[in-house]
């Protein structure tokens, strides 16, 4: 048996499972407790499943081609950076909310995920410009 076949069979084996869970969840009342915590820990394994095994072989295939090893580390380093520098660039001022206030870590930790956002949209539009104009240029 192939892989090709094991994954199509493992494919349809899980579907079947999935309709007999989704169909537990839906026909069953909220008296008898219900089935929708223990199916949160069934999404919750195979999630974890789904991303280990997508790190493996995205690990395993890394290592065997020298070239997009190192493509990728330049590729991490380049977000790293952006990173770096969103966070050097954010701002720390406490916030205050209906509920409370937002402490100046949490503020900070925001302000720098909002300035990585517009660096790398800044960066995605001025590539897509770069390469439309060349496009017309040619």
């Amino acid at each position: 048996m192939n892989f090709k076949k094991f994954t199509r069979l493992a494919a349809i084996v899980i579907s079947l499972l999935a309709v007999v869970f989704w169909a537990t969840i839906a026909f069953s009342s909220e008296d008898e407790g219900g089935m929708i915590s223990p199916m949160i820990y069934v999404a919750f394994l195979v999630l974890k499943i789904a991303i280990v095994l997508v790190l493996v072989y995205t690990f395993k295939n890394l290592a065997s081609k020298k070239g997009d090893l190192k493509k990728t580390f330049i590729s991490v380093g380049a977000f790293v950076g952006v990173l770096l520098v969103s966070f050097i660039l954010a701002d720390s001022t406490p916030v205050k909310v209906e509920a409370g206030e937002v402490s100046s870590t949490t503020s900070k930790l925001v302000s720098t995920g909002l300035n990585a956002f517009y660096i790398l949209a800044l960066v995605a539009i001025g590539l897509m410009f770069f390469t439309g104009y060349n496009r017309l240029k040619k």
